[in-house]
């Protein structure tokens, strides 16, 4: 780290006024005739370039990284959200994850269950992997509220010390895993798309960043506990265990650390519409359509084989879509049985949210477009033509069938 270094004993006032002249973010200011520099400056060195010789330098500064020792920190675990009284599905995808993380490193699985009458929940978590499941159950936690729920979840950690917390990106815990973040000082990953582990317990948090160009690997070296959130179908969820072992144990809280300031008066159900996530077939289009009037002939092809449209960003932008309908890391992930792409090129924000499908068809003119390094099959070619006649081969097959009366 570096940072700029002003040498007072050799600036006198016409080096000041070059010095003041010369910063094109005006960060120099002058007080009791000393020159300061302040929050405005980017660091561009031209002061140190440019200024009287010697005025200021550019020095590294060597900082000392905090020391933390890992050993104390023991155990993946997972926030269990609760929606209407269920655990979330996300949780179990997670609980699964955490496996795959803990079994490599020697680690257990913990959960963490904050609610009320959790006996059910509690149960269901052992028979998905977890090896511990903590529970936290009171009136006042019925409902989600930040303030208790980030306190019972702070307790958890002062107390187990989990080397990594994850957290489904749900709007519980999008609320949650900030505040978990401040109150440790520790890192916090939105939106992974996959996540590895060290043999030293550093976990690797990986999403994609700027704008999609690259696939950042993230990591939390001096800071414990480690924290990210993870879309619901970005992982798959395990079997249920035929013998599940493991143990529940209750959590005390003291009576302070269960009130909020926040009353709940009532619930309202979302009308959610259009759920692309529950769809096992799905026909995505990007912008190889060259208009929406040409999407007729796509819809055809879903109507024929029972699948719900979907999108990329920019139809989304062009008017042609509602949001809802948008596939990616700014719109839904989705994990179905089969889906189609029409004219997409694969951007990384695009495949992170459906990288998960069974099968993945792609129909694109460009034999270099990366959807390929995906896709199961791949069809490069025009969609104008190839999808025509992919329809007219689906209505001949259906055509005997129909004859006999099947």
């Amino acid at each position: 780290m570096k940072k700029l270094v002003i040498h007072s004993d050799k600036i006198d006032a016409e080096a000041r006024q070059t010095l003041l002249k010369i910063c094109p973010f005006h960060a120099f200011a002058v007080e009791n005739g000393q020159l300061s520099v302040t929050a405005g400056c980017k660091m561009c060195g031209i002061c140190v370039r440019k200024g009287p010789p010697g005025a200021i330098t550019l020095e590294e500064v060597q900082t000392q990284a905090l020391a933390i020792d890992k050993t104390q920190w023991r155990g993946i675990a997972v926030f269990a959200d609760l929606s209407e009284g269920s655990l979330h599905p996300v949780t179990l995808e997670l609980l699964g994850k955490a496996r795959q993380l803990a079994d490599s490193i020697d680690h257990p699985v913990y959960a963490l269950l904050i609610g009320y009458q959790t006996g059910g929940q509690a149960e269901q978590l052992l028979d998905y992997g977890a090896d511990e499941v903590f529970t936290y159950d009171d009136p006042r936690l019925a409902d989600f509220l930040i303030e208790p729920y980030t306190a019972a979840a702070a307790d958890f950690i002062r107390k187990v010390k989990p080397s990594a917390l994850l957290v489904g990106a749900t709007l519980a815990g999008r609320s949650l895993a900030p505040r978990i973040a401040a109150r440790f000082r520790t890192g916090l990953t939105a939106d992974c798309t996959a996540l590895e582990i060290k043999p030293n317990t550093d976990l690797v948090q990986i999403r994609p960043a700027f704008g999609g160009n690259i696939m950042a690997r993230i990591v939390t070296r001096n800071n414990r506990p480690q924290l990210c959130t993870v879309r619901y179908k970005v992982f798959n969820a395990p079997s249920r265990l035929a013998n599940a072992g493991g143990k529940i144990t209750p959590m005390q809280r003291q009576e302070e650390d269960l009130r909020s300031r926040v009353k709940l008066l009532g619930t309202t159900r979302k009308d959610t519409g259009i759920d692309l996530t529950a769809a096992e077939v799905i026909i995505a289009v990007g912008r190889g359509v060259k208009s929406k009037k040409d999407l007729a002939l796509i819809e055809a092809l879903a109507d024929r084989i029972g699948a719900k449209m979907a999108c990329t960003r920019p139809l989304v932008e062009n008017g042609w879509f509602d949001p809802r309908r948008q596939i990616g890391l700014s719109g839904r992930t989705v994990s179905p049985r089969l889906i189609i792409t029409v004219g997409i090129s694969g951007s990384v924000q695009f495949v992170a949210g459906m990288k998960g499908a069974e099968m993945i068809i792609a129909i694109n003119i460009d034999p270099q477009a990366g959807i390929f390094n995906v896709a199961h099959h791949a069809f490069v070619g025009d969609w104008y033509e190839i999808l025509p006649r992919l329809v007219e081969e689906i209505d001949q097959s259906c055509r005997p069938a129909t004859a006999a009366g099947l």
